[in-house]
């Protein structure tokens, strides 16, 4: 019909439909299946610099964008000045606009000179097939509130903003930000505006999910980040995120970590770091949250080279076995976890490269449904989950002991019915043959993912 014909109220009606349908559009398609991408914490930390980016980005274009790996995400203090003061020091000094909005550090970022920003790198990523993203603090710079600095669109400063009383438990740099008040969704409306003018895919945000969880200032962030008009996934950290907030993360965020920092260790009996190990029981509470667009993250991929200046520790090849790094993909990929990458892609090895370019395991990751923990124990564990299409299954076996075992389960005992299933092993690339049981021999800390097909089944 000829809009200029229809009453201007129903215009406005039909126009709120398209927009609010494109929202909902927008909804749906953001992080429909887990984020894979590499992140530059567990690497560089906050000292990672414009070239560090632009190489891991490269590397990643030429040899994993073809396995579904496309985000490259620069983590924590890229508007930080002085790196020599360390991570999260008191003294740190910031490169921050008129309107009280970090901005990439010009001696990190040479790229981002006359207000530019991050739009030249996310332009230089984009060229290369893949998508961009930043980690953020929530909160507003403390310095701007001193200042009162105006804020971006808006009539308020950054005094009308800002609860001063809130501060991120283990970082100076923010307080937080009252969302009760206009002021404070003006704040955020501008930093999304901000990041959509830097053609922004992926916003990680930290000091949000836990230490303590702000549930206000998700659902402001998230509001701010629809308003942009720019499709980009949220992402909430650090963990462990409550799980009696499931429902209230997914209706704001696409993802959010259940754990504290996952380092290249098998079990901590710390709250930081934590390890592989330590995730087995989360995984098996979280995954009923599981489902397109929400995914609980069980935190970055701690393998191949970490350095020059990893988030924690000395710079080292990652300490986990062979064995234990297949464990970890598997787990992810049975969980659905996102996969994020935290070893340095430029001194990426070739037993590193097979772990991140296995296309049968990322699959499992990217493409099955009904994913449950079948048994978790403190001797193993046991997890099943559908291919999508429905012909068959995925069957993953763990063993968490320190000594080989030999496990046996019946096909029933796992919820699969038929009297016997043809296997392929995914990790080898080869198929098992035809099993009337599942019997493994696994050694310490190692797993065997397999694909189940019942007889007649091709």
């Amino acid at each position: 019909m000829a809009l200029s014909r229809v009453p201007l109220p129903l215009v406005l009606v039909v126009i709120a439909a398209v927009c609010a349908g494109g929202l909902q559009a927008q909804e749906r398609t953001a992080a429909a299946t887990p984020p894979m991408g590499w992140n530059s914490w567990d690497s560089y930390a906050e000292s990672v610099k414009e070239g560090d980016i632009r190489a891991n980005a490269e590397w990643m274009a030429k040899n994993l964008k073809a396995y579904g790996w496309e985000y490259v995400i620069v983590d924590m203090g890229w508007y930080v000045t002085n790196h020599s003061a360390g991570i999260s020091a008191q003294n740190a000094q910031f490169s921050m606009d008129q309107y009280g909005r970090y901005t990439p550090a010009e001696n990190s970022y040479g790229s981002a000179v006359h207000g530019a920003g991050f739009r030249p790198l996310a332009d230089y990523v984009h060229g290369l097939g893949l998508k961009f993203g930043i980690h953020i603090l929530r909160g507003i710079p403390k310095e701007a509130v001193e200042k009162n600095l105006a804020i971006q669109g808006s009539e308020f400063h950054a005094r009308d903003a800002a609860d001063t009383s809130d501060t991120c438990l283990w970082n100076p740099y923010n307080y937080g930000v009252d969302t009760k008040k206009a002021a404070g969704q003006a704040y955020y409306d501008s930093l999304a505006r901000q990041y959509a003018e830097w053609q922004v895919d992926y916003v990680k945000v930290d000091c949000i999910a836990s230490h303590p969880y702000k549930g206000d200032e998700i659902r402001s962030l998230s509001e701010a980040l629809k308003k942009s008009g720019r499709p980009m996934v949220l992402s909430l950290s650090p963990g462990p995120a409550p799980i009696e907030k499931a429902e209230e993360m997914g209706q704001y965020a696409n993802l959010w970590r259940i754990s504290n920092d996952e380092w290249d260790v098998w079990q901590s009996n710390e709250e930081f770091p934590q390890g592989i190990n330590n995730q087995f029981e989360r995984v098996a509470q979280w995954a009923p949250h599981v489902r397109p667009g929400n995914w609980p993250d069980a935190d970055m991929l701690a393998i191949g080279q970490l350095g020059p200046t990893p988030g924690w520790g000395e710079p080292r090849m990652t300490r986990l076995t062979e064995d234990e790094q297949r464990t970890l993909l598997t787990l992810w990929a049975m969980f659905r976890s996102p996969l994020m990458m935290g070893g340095n892609l430029t001194q990426c090895d070739e037993w590193t490269k097979s772990l991140l370019t296995n296309a049968e395991v990322i699959a499992v990751d990217q493409h099955s449904k009904g994913n449950r923990s079948v048994e978790t124990t403190v001797k193993a564990a046991v997890w099943a989950a559908e291919r999508e299409g429905g012909d068959g299954y995925y069957v993953a076996v763990f063993n968490r002991l320190e000594t080989p075992q030999s496990l046996h389960y019946e096909w029933k005992q796992l919820g699969l019915n038929a009297r016997a299933y043809s296997l392929r092993d995914l990790w080898e690339h080869k198929d098992a043959g035809r099993e009337t049981s599942l019997d493994v021999k696994l050694p310490a800390h190692a797993s065997v993912l397999y694909f189940a097909q019942a007889d007649g089944k091709r």
